[in-house]
């Protein structure tokens, strides 16, 4: 066998014979590009202190990955699709990579932030072209099974985020949460290259790069509202983004209505598996980033544990993924999607309102039961959800059928740290001002009130003064404690109603029967054979091919 894979997977009469090691390689690629999402969670004190980072620059250093990452998903695919689905994968390594380097090597907080883009546009090509790839390597026997390990791993990367950049942040700089991702996706090209085969679409058309822009333009938006808005006060860029994307959405749809090949078949959302399934993808990530986003915070800055050691106390949620994703193998198949999908939301949803009964005194144990819950949940429902929305797809739309899936994916983990992060922060404020409005400084208390950090840096600041500072910095640090619990107990009330009204629609919208939609293709192929069977039967012909009820 060659040293590089060289056959296209399209024209392989057979199954790819390295497949599974093929599968290895996506999985290794999605596990940096997701955990990229929360490894810099458990190194934002270090970054907040060396950059002197404010709360409004440490939320763009977050999402300043999750903008073009969203964004550009869909058009990144569909461009994979066309020209090369593994020359995608190989290039969104290199840029990732790039950008990782940047990142860990600067030390201004917009270099920071321009690195963090350049990873998210790298994401957002490398993400659909692991699930794209992956439909078209393994046959549909197999696909289910190369789907769970695909979901697994995203679940995986959630609390393998937080625990490698911990481990690397007890003996280095916070740059190495940026740099530790630099010899994974060399490992990832060098696999890709010689273990994934080339792929792309037969015989597709001129992208249609109109709707491209259209999507871009108001996903972008999108997210940028809801990041920012929330956060920081809807001034004008806020509303005039929120306007745009309320504008462009529908523009996107009409548009996409009228094109004789539109970038996304937007008729797809009538269909009820696939709009079900993408809702259950969306809310998943919801409750699970914005639910973790905050726990890690309170694991940190209350119970005062380190990078690493919070890193390890969120293993749990990644062991319940693959209980989860074990058990779906089985429960699937026999349930239906409907079934298997809802019970995970409805578990899920559990997970994020046993948050509620955290309170000052809350320790590590009381964490524990809605992490298992939730990673239990995205094990479990996860596949079925993303093997019903690839399956609702022909083989010349894969990339863009994955960029769909990955979209309603990053866009629920944004909006869960966006719209929770925010909650958090408002009651938060609220809740500490209340307790110690009068007895500070107007600009100590604006300072503990901006984030829980901010309150302990008050607190340490006060202690070291020798006039009464000690009693003071005490008080102050048991009302920071008691206000970010009960922001959290408030949040995840809130959360978990939205959780539950997902749960609702998404159990009423997904089909009750055991519904895998069929790729368009086969369909096309089915009716075309149908009409040479009518055209047979209407011209006298007798050898037609017979059709069978």
């Amino acid at each position: 066998m060659p040293l590089f894979a060289s056959t296209p997977a399209e024209k392989m009469t057979e199954p790819y014979p390295r497949r599974w090691w093929a599968l290895l390689v996506l999985c290794l690629s999605l596990l940096i590009v997701v955990m990229a999402n929360t490894s810099l969670v458990v190194a934002a004190p270090d970054m907040t202190r060396d950059l002197g980072l404010s709360s409004s620059d440490l939320q763009w250093v977050i999402d300043g990955y999750t903008v073009p990452y969203a964004a550009l998903m869909l058009v990144l695919g569909a461009v994979g699709d066309k020209y090369s689905r593994r020359g995608a994968l190989v290039l969104g390594l290199l840029i990732f990579a790039g950008g990782a380097v940047m990142g860990g090597l600067v030390d201004g907080t917009g270099l920071v932030v321009t690195a963090r883009a350049v990873m998210g546009v790298g994401a957002a090509v490398v993400m659909p072209a692991t699930l794209s790839l992956l439909v078209a390597i393994f046959p549909r026997a197999e696909r289910a099974k190369a789907i769970t390990a695909w979901s697994a791993t995203s679940g995986l990367a959630i609390a393998a985020g937080p625990l490698a950049a911990g481990w690397l942040l007890e003996s280095h700089a916070w740059g190495s949460a940026f740099l530790m991702n630099v010899p994974v996706a060399v490992l990832g090209v060098i696999g890709t290259l010689a273990l994934v085969p080339p792929s792309k679409a037969a015989g597709m058309g001129r992208i249609d790069y109109v709707g491209g822009l259209l999507s871009i333009v108001s996903v972008g938006c999108l997210v940028y509202a809801a990041i920012e808005g929330p956060h920081f006060g809807w001034g004008a860029g806020p509303i005039s983004a929120a306007v745009v994307a309320g504008v462009g959405l529908p523009a996107f749809v009409a548009w996409e209505l009228r094109h004789p090949h539109p970038m996304l078949d937007v008729r797809k959302f009538a269909e009820r598996p696939f709009s079900g399934s993408m809702t259950a993808v969306l809310f998943f990530f919801f409750g699970a980033f914005g639910s973790i986003y905050y726990s890690t915070q309170f694991l940190q800055f209350v119970l005062g544990y380190d990078a690493l050691e919070t890193g390890i106390r969120l293993l749990p949620l990644a062991g319940a993924v693959f209980v989860g994703a074990a058990v779906t193998g089985t429960l699937a198949p026999r349930l239906g999607v409907r079934l298997t999908v809802g019970t995970g939301m409805v578990i899920g949803t559990a997970g994020v309102f046993l948050l509620t009964r955290i309170e000052s005194g809350s320790s590590y144990t009381d964490f524990l039961a809605p992490l298992l819950l939730l990673g239990f949940a995205i094990g479990l429902s996860l596949s079925p959800a993303t093997d019903t929305v690839m399956s609702s797809f022909p083989e010349s739309e894969l990339g863009v059928g994955g960029g769909a899936n990955d979209t309603a994916l990053e866009l629920g983990g944004s909006l869960g740290i966006a719209v929770l992060g925010s909650l958090l922060a408002t009651s938060y404020k609220d809740r500490l001002t209340e307790l110690v409005g009068g007895r500070l400084p107007a600009s100590a208390t604006d300072t503990a009130g901006d984030s829980v950090g901010g309150g302990i840096a008050v607190a340490e600041h006060l202690a070291q003064n020798p006039r009464g500072g000690a009693g003071q910095a005490q008080a102050l640090l048991g009302a920071v404690h008691e206000s970010f619990a009960r922001s959290i107990a408030h949040t995840s009330l809130v959360g978990g109603v939205i959780m539950a009204v997902g749960t609702l629609v998404v159990i009423a919208v997904l089909p009750g029967r055991r519904h895998v939609a069929k790729p368009r293709q086969e369909q096309t192929e089915q009716t075309k054979q149908t009409e040479q069977t009518e055209q047979s039967a209407s011209s006298g012909g007798a050898t037609g091919p017979r059709v069978t009820s």
